[in-house]
């Protein structure tokens, strides 16, 4: 069955394209034709030591891309089809694999150990292969150093690659203790102690019963300790991201242990190499992230019984902790700023300096003042920038009240040093650090303000001019302005920033048509900053934002002129499309907004409508997604009107509903479809059976991305709606699709935190859907076809009421449909009501909620069940 295929292998990685693009047909066919003998051929191959290294490795690539796919229902095709080939090819290919493992070559053992995991993680959870981890076991009292290696990289990946509850303890056991042993300082062979190391990070989620029992924890904790010593750098590594892994699995049981490893992350972050001195900056990061959690979780207020206790180990460490971060703010990188992904020892410190503050608030303060004033005016550029550096990362997590009088110490400071300071790295992190003032300290909800008429000018003229500035620091000004504008948002009629409001924007614009402005994002940026200023501005300042208008239209105009562009000029032309489309939907919003300014606006609408529609006829697979929400802007304020565009725009709507692959773009379109039936009302009607073919589809498919289900149904809520009785029709395909759903989420036990969240908006979409039907069939004499619905809608209600995990917004929606249901049912639902379990505690539980939102939805049911239970 198995057929030569190493020159076509070789072939497949020839220069030549057209020898390429040959082999890779071969392959292809071969595949196609013979899975069995094309699998088969590729084990062979990876196994077979006479082959040549490059053949080997990618046969043994194709057989792992045969097993596995990024996308779920490819997935699930692929570990269908392996497990239905049959058992006595699969032996072999399994015997080849293992084979492998003791291979010279060790691109081929790497390659092999990823498959075998990759066979694993199908076959395990089918009770097959149940020997593999023994036999992998037995490899690691091999003699040859390589074999030993092999084999503990194979059990790395296993554990990264399959659930630990396909596992027995005893394997576990086994399986640590072979990496464990590994580990050990005694182990000669370098890369045995690397590639157990490796494995144990992996490995960590199976040991929690390890963890439990003192004598193996101190054990596995010695040895992770000792091998943060080792003279290998990849080691010493691998070690300390070992350490990061257990601050967060297993953070309640580190209190024995913490003194020696802040000794050893000291030694670490002071003396050794950088990629060694950031994971143990980490360790204390992630232990910041436990305790932060753990704060917030709980509000501060600790019982004795809390079960999830907090140890303070930040607290405690503080006084040598912070010494240590801030000596790492000065170890900046000269062209750190200029590289988008940059990252080092300072950035490390700095940021970790910041969780810091966010976990012990104003103990954090005194200890960092000194840093900042002994180094804010030094000449070597370094100790400003560390300084100034310092003084961003702690302005998150104390109070307003102890930060204030130092912010206004420094502000003015600050802003000449913007202006003066000769070095571009101290002007990046002091616009930075504005922003970081104005984000966290200015605000409606700040007692003291920092802002004041006899600073704001001097504030506005300086970030406006560094907007000229080196395109790191102009992005970081940008910034600044965003959070300047922001914190002005709830003012009222007035802004302080209205005398300014046509000098920043024009200098905004400016900034857009830098020709540096693809760099450090500051495009990006500028139209952000622009957006946010049009957002937070006042009624006095409307008729800017009207000219503002044809000024951002002629610039999307512009974008559709181009002919003939390269793939790299076209993703540039994308991008700012986006931008400017998402510039004009601010711009709708703001002027829909009120109906002086509407009135005038609408004088722009079929433009900026035909400019959309040309967007999307820009880009053959897909649907622009700022375009669509745009438009979704422009339907909410022309209201009925928007009818007009429905005949050329729904082609796109159907478009993005279908985009299963890039599913934002499908939750974004649904979203629009909500705000297209609003605006419509039953003027949707014509479309309403594309649409809900669509929706119905979208749900029905397993290769749909799940987030986009709750916004569907919520969806159908919106059409029953917009067409009231006219949805009769659908209700035969809407209700048991909605019934299964609630059947599905009505029960969450022994789901995780993420699930329960997921299945909260699965009920609140559900909900949703079900309010809308009740609401647009109200007062209808079609309202009789809903009563089949009343019992199994009730009984959803029950259930949801009994788990106990509901969240306030589906709390609200779900007294809101047990409303609706009386509301529209009348006294064909009151009984029902009376009957149901738990319709009168739910209700009562609501009623005396503390959420005012929650509160008014229970008086509205109560007054529309008494109502429904007098008739």
């Amino acid at each position: 069955m198995a057929m030569e295929v190493t020159q076509v292998l070789l072939n497949a990685q020839s220069v030549d394209s057209t020898v390429r693009k040959h082999a890779e047909e071969t392959l292809k066919q071969f595949q196609e034709q013979n899975l069995p003998g094309f699998l088969l051929s590729l084990s062979g191959e990876l196994a077979s030591e006479e082959k040549p290294v490059d053949s080997r490795k990618l046969a043994g690539l194709i057989l792992k891309n045969a097993l596995d796919a990024k996308e779920q229902h490819r997935k699930f095709e692929l570990v269908q089809r392996w497990l239905s080939l049959d058992m006595v090819v699969k032996a072999q290919i399994k015997t080849c694999l293992l084979q492998t493992l003791s291979s010279l070559a060790s691109d081929a053992r790497s390659t092999a150990s990823q498959v075998i995991a990759k066979v694993a993680s199908i076959e395990l959870p089918q009770k097959q292969w149940p020997e593999l981890i023994g036999s992998l076991l037995s490899n690691i009292h091999q003699v040859p150093a390589h074999v030993k290696q092999a084999t503990l990289e194979t059990l790395g990946y296993l554990c990264e690659e399959v659930s630990p509850d396909v596992v027995d303890q005893d394997q576990v056991n086994k399986i640590l203790t072979a990496v464990v042993q590994g580990m050990n300082a005694e182990e000669g062979n370098n890369d045995v102690r690397l590639a157990a190391t490796q494995a144990l990070y992996n490995a960590l989620g199976f040991a929690h019963a390890n963890f439990n029992n003192d004598m193996e924890r101190d054990f596995i904790m010695r040895v992770v300790c000792e091998a943060t010593l080792s003279p290998e750098v990849k080691i010493r590594q691998a070690a300390f991201e070992c350490l990061v892994s257990i601050s967060s699995t297993y953070y309640e049981k580190l209190a024995p242990y913490i003194q020696d490893i802040f000794n050893i992350t000291a030694k670490a972050v002071k003396e050794d190499v950088e990629p060694v001195a950031l994971q143990a900056i980490e360790f204390w990061s992630s232990i910041c992230d436990e305790e932060i959690d753990i704060l917030e979780d709980y509000g501060g207020d600790f019982t004795a019984d809390s079960d999830v206790p907090c140890y303070y180990f930040i607290k405690q460490a503080l006084p040598a902790l912070v010494p240590m971060l801030l000596e790492t703010l000065l170890k900046q990188e000269e062209d750190q700023d200029q590289d988008e992904g940059a990252w080092n020892l300072a950035m490390a410190g700095g940021t970790c300096l910041g969780l810091v503050a966010r976990t012990v608030g104003d103990d954090i303060v005194p200890l960092v003042m000194p840093f900042i004033q002994e180094n804010i005016a030094k000449p070597d550029w370094r100790q400003r920038e560390a300084a100034t550096y310092a003084f961003g990362s702690i302005l998150e997590g104390p109070s307003p009240d102890k930060l204030t009088p130092l912010v206004n110490v420094a502000l003015n400071f600050m802003l000449t040093a913007l202006t003066k300071d000769p070095n571009s790295h101290v002007k990046d992190t002091t616009a930075w650090t504005l922003g970081r003032i104005f984000e966290f300290l200015h605000g409606s909800t700040v007692e003291t303000p920092i802002i004041t008429p006899a600073n704001c000018q001097l504030i506005i003229t300086v970030l406006l001019q560094r907007m000229k500035d080196a395109p790191n620091v102009a992005e970081k000004a940008c910034g600044a302005l965003y959070f300047l504008a922001q914190g002005y948002e709830d003012v009222g009629a007035s802004s302080p920033l209205t005398p300014y409001f046509q000098e920043i924007v024009q200098s905004l614009l400016t900034v857009t048509h830098r020709e540096d402005a693809g760099e450090s994002r500051l495009r990006t940026a500028a139209y952000e900053t622009l957006n946010e200023v049009v957002r937070c501005s006042t009624d006095e300042t409307a008729p800017m934002v009207l000219q503002l208008a044809p000024i951002i239209m002629t610039e999307l105009h512009q974008t559709l002129e181009g002919t003939k562009l390269s793939s790299d000029e076209r993703e540039k032309q994308s991008e700012l499309q986006g931008l400017l489309c998402g510039c004009l939907q601010v711009i709708i919003q703001k002027l829909g907004s009120s109906e002086a300014t509407k009135f005038v606006f609408m004088q722009y609408a079929d433009q900026i409508m035909s400019l959309f529609l040309r967007v999307f006829a820009c880009r053959s697979a897909t649907v622009h997604e700022e375009a669509i929400l745009a438009i979704g802007a422009l339907a909410y304020a022309t209201g009925p009107d928007f009818a007009k565009y429905m005949p050329e725009f729904y082609k796109y709507l159907e478009m993005g509903l279908q985009n299963f692959e890039e599913y934002q773009v499908c939750a974004v379109t649904v979203g629009v479809v909500g705000d297209v039936c609003r605006a419509l009302e039953d003027k949707i009607l014509p479309y309403c059976d594309g649409i809900m073919t669509q929706l119905l589809k979208d749900l029905s498919s397993n290769q749909l991305h799940r987030s986009v289900k709750p916004p569907i149904f919520s969806c159908l809520g919106d059409i029953a709606l917009a067409i009231g009785e006219n949805f009769e029709k659908y209700l035969m395909y809407a209700m048991p699709m909605l019934q299964s759903a609630a059947e599905l989420s009505a029960h969450t036990s022994g789901a995780d935190d993420e699930m329960i969240e997921y299945t909260n908006l699965l009920r609140n979409g559900i909900l949703e859907a079900y309010s809308g039907i009740f609401q647009g069939f109200k007062n209808s004499p079609k309202t009789q076809l809903l009563i089949p619905c009343a019992p199994h809608i009730l009984q959803f209600l029950d259930s949801i009421y009994m788990e106990k995990d509901m969240d306030d917004v589906v709390m609200k929606t779900a007294i809101g449909v047990l409303g609706d249901l009386a509301d529209t049912l009348g006294s064909n639902a009151g009984s029902l009501i009376q009957q149901s379990l738990s319709s009168k505690d739910f209700l009562n539980e609501c009623l005396s909620s503390d959420d005012h939102l929650i509160k008014e939805s229970a008086e509205w049911a109560k007054l529309a069940i008494s109502r429904a239970i007098s008739v």
